[in-house]
């Protein structure tokens, strides 16, 4: 499935994304626009210096839809209103110890939640947030970043985080297409097994000195493969196909 193929409904939880106190509204567009990239549609902003402002539309791009929904409040605790998960995006070490985790884990432990409000809170740019604000968060988000160098721009730490989320739904997506595929039965893998070895002695691939031992490799193959119905009358149809052509031979 394509990024592009999850809309803003299929989402496990409903995702707002919180700006505590952005000085540069060129970050709140360039935000929005990260947040519509990975299919997250709901900003919050708390304190905004500056906003609306033509810097954040333009750096908005194509989500200026996100930028006309954005909630502007003047506290965090506005901003988290309602919700029943909070995370806060922090890269710095603290004193007393949140529970931190990687945006992956973050994003895992979303996934998980049934139709929730959650919010996923960014502090300011040049300090990020404060000890009073992380403490209204559940866990501390930290992007493993170069330590030598880990400030990271608003909007990309955004970016990184959305993204794990979107991969996350999707991986959930892709294992639940993954379990509802009907494997084949054992008799009918038994009996393409069969016919196989049957066209490779036709074609005279296989030889008694060694038939056995590709034959045990293919089936590791195949089985590797946890092929469905439809897949192995794909095989025993090219199979019938090679044997057809050989006795027009």
């Amino acid at each position: 499935m394509l990024f592009s193929e999850l809309s803003f409904s299929e989402l496990p939880a409903q995702i707002r994304i919180v700006l505590v106190n952005p000085s540069d509204p060129g970050n709140i567009g360039a935000t929005a626009r990260a947040m519509k990239t990975m299919g997250l549609q709901h900003l919050y902003l708390v304190a905004a210096e500056e906003f609306p402002h033509r810097h954040a539309s333009a750096r908005a791009s194509n989500a200026l839809d996100i930028l006309a929904e954005t909630v502007v409040v003047n506290s965090l605790e506005e901003a988290l209103k309602g919700c029943h998960l909070v995370f806060g995006a922090s890269a710095r070490v603290r004193e007393l110890h949140w529970v931190s985790l990687t945006p992956r884990a973050a994003a895992e432990k979303i996934t998980e939640m049934p139709r929730q409000e959650v919010a996923i809170v960014f502090g300011r740019e040049r300090c990020g947030l404060t000890n009073q604000e992380l403490q209204q968060c559940h866990f501390q988000i930290n992007i493993p970043a170069n330590p030598q160098y880990n400030s990271l721009n608003l909007a990309a730490a955004v970016q990184i985080i959305c993204y794990e989320l979107r991969l996350a739904v999707l991986q959930q997506k892709e294992a639940l297409l993954v379990n509802k595929r009907e494997y084949a039965r054992v008799e009918q893998l038994e009996y393409f097994y069969q016919h196989l070895h049957a066209v490779l002695i036709n074609v005279e691939f296989l030889h008694a000195s060694r038939s056995q031992q590709i034959l045990d490799r293919l089936r590791r193959l195949f089985s590797r493969a946890e092929l469905d119905e439809t897949e192995l009358n794909i095989l025993c149809g090219i199979l019938s196909a090679i044997q057809k052509k050989l006795s027009l031979i």
